[in-house]
């Protein structure tokens, strides 16, 4: 677990490259150069500092999971059975060997844990609970949410200015 202490200062500049690159990463840097009002030399220098300073973290495709046979999607409330380093380093030792997970977020509340899981359908995410998920020793209570509709996924994070 690392926590980032350390705000980045962003100017205008920067803040508009970001969410031009968060919207389409495979814009060109002569295009992002035009869009931003800079020429591309400075331009690339810009977004390499964005890079090597870890504000961004990776470029990728976002798949339409339906389309690729992942037609159930679910968030999962994890509790431990105690709440101590142990017990969490070995739950998440477990978690990160089922690529049906593919977030697993440390929270407060009534739970631990909230995991998001894809399956191809219900047999498959019910075997996956059954066999896997709720087979790890460090597991005390599961809820299971299924999700029906997705009315907002925005791809586009909110810059902050400081």
């Amino acid at each position: 677990m690392k926590l980032n202490s350390v705000i980045a200062k962003l100017d205008t500049t920067d803040r508009k490259i970001l969410e031009i690159l968060q919207s389409n990463a495979k814009i060109t840097n002569a295009q992002l150069s035009k869009d931003i009002g800079l020429s591309p030399a400075p331009t690339l220098e810009r977004v390499k500092k964005l890079e090597n300073s870890g504000i961004i973290k990776s470029y990728h495709a976002k798949l339409d999971t339906g389309r690729i046979g992942l037609g159930v999607n679910t968030f999962v409330l994890v509790t431990l059975k105690g709440h101590n380093k142990h017990n969490i380093d070995l739950f998440l030792d477990e978690i990160n060997n089922v690529p049906e997970i593919i977030e697993c977020h440390h929270i407060t509340g009534s739970g631990d844990f909230i995991l998001k899981i894809i399956a191809s359908d219900i047999s498959a995410y019910q075997k996956l609970m059954l066999e896997k998920v709720s087979e790890i020793e460090v597991v005390d209570s599961l809820q299971s949410m299924v999700i029906l509709s997705t009315f907002k996924d925005s791809k586009v994070m909110p810059v902050p200015e400081l």
